[in-house]
């Protein structure tokens, strides 16, 4: 019979030994894009519970040892591979619940539980995943539990199926066939059953090859207020929209005047309006200048907010939050938590509306901690989550689950989806008519990404160098190139073809004010003069260019 020391011992050293071994099972990514990769993301989710387990005594029932690493697991996990190991547990959890030991049949059913419950999260099951590996386990278990008693010879028969099964999932999934390579997800699975197994039968705790990850909202966790960096140039956020004149000029003349008096600029020229916003220290210089375009709507109305005060706010509130859980009351009927990385485009959500944004995106998925704390935290009756990346979804998902809160988590999969989808809320219409209007507008938005590949690799017919510029449509690789405004350029024409009216040039930390410039002319001088092309400063990690196309 295993106890709950043993169980507490065995998952201490199977995230131990994830840990040691997550650069291993990241390398098993067959697509070159560097993301939140599944080795990291298994490793920080059990890591979670690590602390907790230690301090749980020898004489701690199994239940209880099982119930501490589930609720851990949930409130630490990253990525779908992330969230999917906890889900495994969560369900084993339930398995052992009010057991004092565990014996094969026990671990069985409990098991089974877990892979059920984890089959159920997942909207389209792929064979040849983690999931199909931790199908076989359990399967196995059931097996096994009727012909053995010996719990050693019970996991060794577990792991041995999933290690099997692992090896054929080359054969189920064709990317993987091409890789010549086994699923990350399956081999993670596969080495923290093996790690806890090896425990069980009377081994020693792993040794640590280097501090062990866990997971830390403070660092993932961040208010909007994270925009300013301590350092705002300019007072006033100001919006407006207007009715134009008759013989209103070209607005490209009142976008012009608008960077000669503060930055952020957005200027969008429709047939009837023109939506205008910026931060300025002189808002009334720019209303002025306004009255020779158009004239004022009374809904909405002209908005000026003073960005320090904001800042001084928000800054007391992080650090409210960091220092605990915090439900907020609710001050509005709806409230917004976005997921984004870099200065610029923290900054554009927080215009648009977001009461909170976590720091993430590809390379760093949050945590269902980290969206839990801002759902908390916002003080609306319903919060709008937007993701902003398929590998965050499920993540959101789960947190859901832990509030009581009334919760609406859209599936947007990129910055330029989160971005239309909050365009298009509507704050005088109801929760299920902006989820519906909300989803049409991130549903119409193609997303272009330029970035560099994380490894040499054979991918889609393409043969692929590391640090070689990957150009992504829409998620899929389009091709590769050797110049980054090249394939820029080349991507945005690709986009725009089916027809756009804008075209968005969201441009990240490693390119140059003056290079995203450059590719804006380009624009300009190359693609239909109808088109209206916008370049902001987004400052986000991994991806060179974010291209939106409407």
């Amino acid at each position: 019979m295993i106890n709950g020391a043993m169980l507490r011992d065995a998952v201490i050293s199977a995230a131990i030994t994830i840990n040691n071994r997550k650069r291993e099972v990241d390398e098993l990514n067959v697509y070159p894009v560097p993301d939140g990769d599944t080795g990291t993301n298994m490793s920080m989710t059990i890591g979670n519970a690590v602390e907790e387990l230690k301090r749980m005594s020898d004489l701690t029932p199994i239940s209880e040892a099982a119930s501490v690493t589930a609720s851990a697991l949930l409130r630490g996990a990253r990525g779908n591979s992330g969230v999917i190991l906890s889900l495994i547990f969560r369900g084993i959890s339930k398995g052992l619940s009010g057991l004092s030991e565990a014996g094969c049949e026990d671990f069985a059913n409990a098991l089974d539980s877990g892979v059920q419950a984890a089959y159920k999260a997942v909207m389209k099951p792929a064979e040849g995943t983690i999931l199909t590996v931790s199908k076989a386990a359990a399967e196995k278990a059931g097996e096994s539990a009727l012909s053995v008693s010996s719990d050693i010879i019970f996991w060794n028969d577990v792991c041995n199926e999933a290690e099997a099964v692992l090896a054929k999932t080359t054969d189920m999934l064709p990317q993987l066939k091409k890789a010549g390579v086994v699923d990350a997800g399956g081999m993670g699975f596969t080495i923290i059953l093996r790690a806890m197994s090896d425990i069980f039968a009377g081994g020693e705790i792993a040794v640590p090859a280097e501090k062990i990850d866990s997971n830390i909202s403070e660092d993932s966790f961040e208010t909007a207020v994270s925009q300013y960096d301590d350092n705002i140039t300019y007072t006033y956020c100001t919006e407006f929209m207007l009715n134009k004149h008759e013989n209103c000029p070209d607005p490209f003349m009142l976008r012009a005047y608008l960077e000669t008096v503060g930055d952020c600029v957005v200027v969008v020229d429709d047939k009837k309006i023109i939506k205008v916003h910026v931060h300025t220290d002189n808002p009334g210089n720019v209303l002025q200048k306004a009255l020779e375009f158009g004239c004022f709507v009374n809904d909405p109305r002209p908005k000026i907010e003073n960005m320090r005060i904001q800042h001084e706010e928000k800054v007391n509130e992080a650090n409210e939050l960091k220092a605990g859980f915090k439900t907020a009351e609710p001050e509005k009927e709806f409230g917004f938590v976005a997921v984004a990385a870099g200065h610029g485009l923290v900054s554009l959500f927080n215009d648009l509306g977001a009461d909170f944004v976590v720091k993430g995106g590809q390379t760093m998925n949050p945590s269902t901690d980290d969206i839990l704390r801002a759902i908390l935290a916002t003080p609306a009756k319903t919060v709008f989550i937007l993701p902003n990346n398929k590998n965050i979804i499920m993540a959101a998902e789960q947190a859901v689950k832990l509030t009581s809160k009334n919760v609406c988590v859209l599936q947007t999969r990129t910055i330029p989806q989160g971005i239309a989808a909050m365009m298009a809320f509507d704050e005088y219409s109801g929760l299920s008519e902006n989820r519906i209007n909300m989803t049409k507008a991130f549903e119409k938005v193609s997303t272009g990404l330029i970035t560099f590949a994380a490894r040499d690799s054979e991918f889609e017919g393409h043969s692929i160098k590391e640090g070689e510029i990957l150009a992504l449509d829409n998620g899929k690789l389009s091709f590769t190139d050797k110049d980054i405004n090249k394939a820029a350029f080349k991507l945005t024409k690709k986009l725009a073809r089916s027809g756009a009216n804008y075209v968005t040039i969201i441009y990240g930390s490693d390119v140059t004010e003056e290079t995203a410039e450059l590719l804006q002319q380009t624009l300009l001088s190359k693609l239909n003069d109808k088109i209206e092309i916008m370049l902001i400063n987004g400052g986000q990690p991994v991806y060179y260019y974010i291209i939106s196309v409407e």
